[in-house]
């Protein structure tokens, strides 16, 4: 039988492309999108879809209840730049919202949720290249400190009520299919954007700071996998790391110069501290 799901932050970078995925493997009524605001992708229009406050719990319980969901792929959050500008805000959205969705999830007794940490748990003194799963968590930023204390949060819901929630750890997400959201990594997908319309960028990092990145159906192929596996497969309930490539900002911008030659980035690096 296929699982009910909902997906809250459907309308985000995500969502977008993670939604009409499960609707083509579960079915596209099974799939509920959860939005915030209107969907701007089209296809989350092919299927139910519902507005949804994850700070309401009791609007949460009426939807899982309405659509008889199963299983929950928690998304919606506000991302690392846009956590800087308002860390009580993100505090708020990113801990109340996923202390609502653990909460319903517990009393319901769903299937499973899944929820997306990140990269950003890391801080300076993490190391700089293939990270081992006990590496020091220290984040500089809100949006890190609320991921390692959601990881926290994950599985303390299973060690203490049974709750299978799983996790990855993403790189920065490169996707066609949504626009930048707010992330530190989103530059990588700006600048695409920007080339094309200005032939011009000014870019928050350095030319030579690298960042680890994926490609987004890599990474949705990867949260799909993960969340299929037999839970005997699945020990840990705090972030997996999730690894793929890494680049730097100068290397893509040189990349996408290759193609449109008169593209021009200026560097104009902002404070560590409030993007890392």
């Amino acid at each position: 039988m296929s699982p009910r799901v909902l997906v809250t932050g459907a309308a985000g970078q995500i969502g977008a492309e993670l939604v009409p995925l499960l609707r083509s493997k579960y079915g596209r009524d099974n799939v509920v999108a959860g939005l915030h605001r209107a969907p701007g992708n089209p296809a989350l229009k092919d299927g139910p879809s519902v507005t949804l406050d994850v700070g309401d719990p009791s609007a949460l319980t009426q939807v899982v209840d309405s659509h008889g969901i199963d299983t929950i792929y928690h998304l919606a959050a506000l991302l690392s730049a846009t956590g800087e500008k308002n860390p009580q805000l993100a505090w708020q959205v990113n801990m109340d919202g996923l202390r609502n969705v653990l909460e319903v999830s517990r009393s319901k007794k769903l299937s499973g949720v899944f929820w997306p940490s990140s990269i950003a748990v890391y801080g300076p003194d993490a190391p700089r290249a293939m990270a081992p799963q006990a590496a020091p968590l220290n984040p500089t930023t809100m949006y890190g400190v609320t991921k390692v204390s959601g990881e926290l949060l994950c599985n303390y819901y299973f060690l203490k009520y049974g709750l299978d929630v799983r996790i990855l750890r993403y790189p920065g997400l490169i996707s066609s299919e949504a626009l930048p959201g707010g992330g530190t990594t989103d530059y990588a997908v700006e600048i695409f954007y920007e080339a094309l319309k200005r032939r011009a960028y000014t870019c928050f990092l350095r030319e030579d700071t690298v960042l680890p990145m994926m490609y987004m159906p890599d990474a949705l192929d990867g949260t799909v996998k993960l969340m299929e596996a037999d839970a005997g497969r699945v020990p840990r309930h705090m972030g997996y790391n999730l690894a793929a490539i890494s680049f730097s900002a100068g290397e893509i911008a040189a990349e996408i110069k290759k193609h449109i030659s008169d593209f021009h980035v200026d560097y104009a690096p902002e404070s560590t501290e409030r993007r890392f």
